[in-house]
């Protein structure tokens, strides 16, 4: 474990403030939700949690089934990364930061797309769709459906497709 040089106290209400410095750097929000842990040496660990992610096994197998169903490269990420990885190249999509384009579909709630132009080149995809995932009203991931340039851009049939896999996602993160 990395030290920092920097303490914190607790307060009467058991509380302690991760400075601004550590959670720009970790990429941590207000509102994002942490998992602790503590070592088996006694040490207590903080993670960034990913509701999506602890899904990663299923949401791998619905990629594969996005891409099965539609031909498209499918994607699901969390609100940082992507997590599943079907039909396109998983080597370099997988674990990858999302695109400010992602992001801003998140924040927004709203399905962009199909978007059919080189110019918003997404994730190496020059056509795509992308759809929120909510859950409890909050952003928590993305479906993304695409293609690489010069392929079957991607329909009002993906942008549906992708869509109803968010909701669907959405539910299940709800129970």
């Amino acid at each position: 474990m990395k030290a920092i040089g920097i303490v914190r106290r607790i307060d009467g209400l058991g509380r302690v403030v991760i400075p601004k410095e550590v959670r720009r750097t970790l990429g941590i929000r207000s509102g994002d939700a942490l998992a602790v842990f503590v070592t088996g040496e006694g040490d207590l660990v903080l993670r960034k949690y990913s509701p999506i992610a602890e899904l990663s096994e299923f949401a791998q197998e619905y990629t594969a089934s996005l891409h099965e169903a539609t031909g498209q490269t499918a994607l699901i990420a969390d609100r940082d990364n992507v997590i599943a990885v079907a039909g396109g190249s998983r080597r370099a999509l997988l674990g990858r930061p999302l695109a400010p384009l992602v992001l801003r579909a998140m924040q927004e709630r709203k399905v962009v797309g199909p978007r059919n132009d080189a110019e918003s080149d997404l994730l190496g995809l020059g056509s795509f769709v992308i759809a929120p995932i909510v859950a409890e009203s909050e952003p928590v991931g993305a479906v993304v459906l695409g293609t690489a340039t010069g392929e079957r851009p991607v329909g009002e049939v993906e942008r549906v497709v992708a869509l109803t896999a968010a909701r669907f996602l959405g539910r299940q993160m709800e129970q």
